[in-house]
């Protein structure tokens, strides 16, 4: 057996491994909640509930089954990220680096001097490698806005001044801005693509640091068959209090789910789109994006590019993987809950454009699995607001609370349900308790305990927000509701109680209808509803408060969602002067055990 063959038979046996983990957490997980409703039988309601919530499971059981392969890598193996990703045990720090690298950072309506703020220490990380001329800095604008314009261009030609001599540095700006950021970079390989073996590719709020993009550059180096290598993102450090707790859990679950995930989809792993790198050639050849017609024969362009991308270069024979180290890579997160839920439906749009594109030819049954998951990461949320809105119905209309559901299974249900929805959190939670020197990089194990509690509440009111978001505009999408590409206020900011009224007034509305209903009917379960009706209750407050430029300072001097950064800082970072980061880059601690 040839060394092709025997990697193929390991790879089968850990699809059919994941394959049937999913089945059987799907089937046991609708068995459990069958068990739940059946007092007095399965009616009309209870097979409309069931529905629903088969729809709310695969990507709750998805993340389940990746978290637990993932823990189970973390914790048993020397090496997690040589483990699914081997090519990372081939290079050295002192390899040469030979190919001709683009750096494509795609602007749109930015403040340009938050953008070189960025991209200096990457620059100047650069050129003291030695490797400066080896690389190609690209800023691709699409800025529509004139007066944004204007200094975007000048400001962008003083830094291809200062860095005439070290780096090669272009500046366009599209005055047609068709095909939105793969249109962007589709324009850059007609141009300049030929010129270049690989590119790294940016968004406006990343910051890769030049020994990241040197590590990325080297294993495409060693592996002709690498197409994608897509490295892990983790939010900056920050002083508002939203993005603080969102990035927190992020950094938890991000790896447990993705190093489970690499383990098993190996060479048909994710692209994010940015603070990636790909071999252009081929992606030039393969990954131009096909048009799509709505049903009034107006042509669409695509607007999540990166898994149809990532789908079609594996289709044409060439690998997409991911390098699951977290200091490879920052970005940062939306401060305010508003900004999050505009960026939220801009990619609820782009993947609802999946389903016309499920069945392109050639593609892996794996690319197939994670378009049709980037579908239903969305359609869920219809579902959990059907399961409320029926729960409610339900609670008003009974005469007898035990015709409802068992107790024993209703409450088994109800903590599975929980587990599931945040065990790649919980993975790392364990993953870090577990490693003494990760407990210190977050604080300690006092103040980490403090912020996974924090962080597990602050989900349980977002997630319902965005449940009945995704909800309405989806809803607006059978109309031809859009979503425009419009530049993020990226700084903290104030969010008015009157503004956030306008925006979630839905939300308002559906939370304190179903507790009210539930309250007055049915008092003993409303501990149970809030899990689902309490955060869009307080949705206005929430967005509000969370928002507090002052909260957010406090939490950054107290520790609330500490992230590894805060207390050690990477010399690159410091080089940002960063508020949340003390001038000598390592915020007091009163707690490092």
């Amino acid at each position: 057996m040839n060394e092709t063959d025997a990697v193929g038979k390991i790879m089968f046996a850990r699809w059919a491994a994941f394959a049937v983990l999913f089945a059987v957490t799907m089937a046991g997980s609708l068995v459990l909640a069958a068990l739940a409703l059946s007092p007095g039988g399965l009616g009309f309601a209870d097979i409309v509930a069931l529905v629903l919530f088969a729809f709310t499971l695969p990507w709750m059981v998805a993340g389940f089954c990746n978290a637990l392969i993932g823990f189970v890598i973390m914790r048993c193996s020397a090496d997690p990220v040589a483990a699914v990703l081997p090519a990372v045990g081939l290079i050295r720090d002192d390899d040469p680096v030979t190919a001709s690298t683009a750096i494509l950072l795609c602007v749109r309506n930015e403040l340009p001097e938050r953008t070189i703020r960025n991209l200096e220490p990457m620059l100047e990380g650069l050129s003291a490698s030695g490797y400066g001329e080896r690389f190609h800095l690209y800023i691709l604008s699409d800025t529509n806005d004139a007066e944004l314009a204007v200094g975007e261009e000048a400001l962008f030609s003083g830094l291809i001044a200062t860095w005439r001599d070290r780096i090669a540095i272009s500046y366009r700006r599209r005055t047609e801005n068709s095909g939105f950021k793969a249109g962007n970079i589709r324009d850059f390989c007609e141009r300049w693509g030929s010129r270049h073996e690989f590119a790294v590719t940016l968004d406006a709020d990343s910051f890769m640091p030049a020994d990241a993009i040197i590590r990325l550059v080297r294993i495409m180096q060693v592996d002709p068959k690498l197409g994608i290598l897509q490295g892990l993102i983790v939010g900056l450090p920050s002083t508002s209090l939203f993005a603080r707790i969102f990035q927190f859990g992020m950094r938890l679950g991000m790896r447990s789910y993705t190093i489970g995930s690499a383990w098993w989809q190996g060479d048909c792993g994710p692209y994010w789109g940015h603070n990636a790198i790909l071999r252009l050639k081929p992606f030039i050849e393969h990954c131009q994006l096909p048009l799509l017609t709505d049903n009034d024969g107006k042509e669409r362009h695509i607007l999540s590019h990166d898994q149809i991308e990532a789908a079609l270069m594996r289709a044409a024979g060439y690998h997409v993987r991911v390098v699951p180290r977290e200091d490879l890579g920052w970005e940062d997160n939306p401060p305010t809950l508003l900004e999050f839920m505009r960026r939220d439906l801009r990619w609820c749009q782009g993947n609802m454009q999946y389903w016309r594109l499920v069945t392109l030819p050639n593609l892996t049954p794996v690319s197939r699995y994670q378009l049709v998951l980037a579908i239903l990461m969305f359609i869920g949320s219809p579902a959990w607001v059907g399961l409320l809105g029926l729960a409610t119905a339900a609670l008003v209309l009974c005469d007898d609370p035990a015709n409802i559901m068992r107790g024993d299974f209703g409450s088994a249900l109800i903590a599975w349900v929980l587990l599931m929805w945040f065990s790649p959190k919980i993975a790392g939670a364990l993953d870090v308790l577990l490693a003494p020197k990760e407990r210190r990089a977050f604080g300690g194990a006092g103040r980490f305990t403090v912020n996974f509690a924090i962080e597990t509440v602050y989900s349980i009111v977002l997630c319902p927000i965005l449940w009945i978001s995704h909800t309405i505009f989806l809803f607006g999408r059978l109309f031809n509701r859009d979503i425009h590409w419009m530049g993020q206020v990226r700084d903290d900011h104030v969010v008015p109680f009157g503004l956030a009224m306008r925006d979630l007034w839905p939300q308002t509305l559906v939370g304190w209808l179903s507790l009210a209903l539930v309250m007055f009917s049915q008092p003993w379960a409303l501990p149970s509803v809030l899990l689902l009706a309490g955060g869009p209750a307080f949705a206005a407050p929430f967005a509000v408060v969370t928002a507090w430029p002052v909260l957010g300072s406090i939490a950054a001097r107290i520790g609330i969602g500490r992230l590894p950064e805060e207390t050690a800082t990477p010399e690159d970072l410091l080089e940002l002067a960063l508020p949340a980061i003390t001038p000598e880059g390592r915020p007091p601690l009163t707690n490092s055990v």
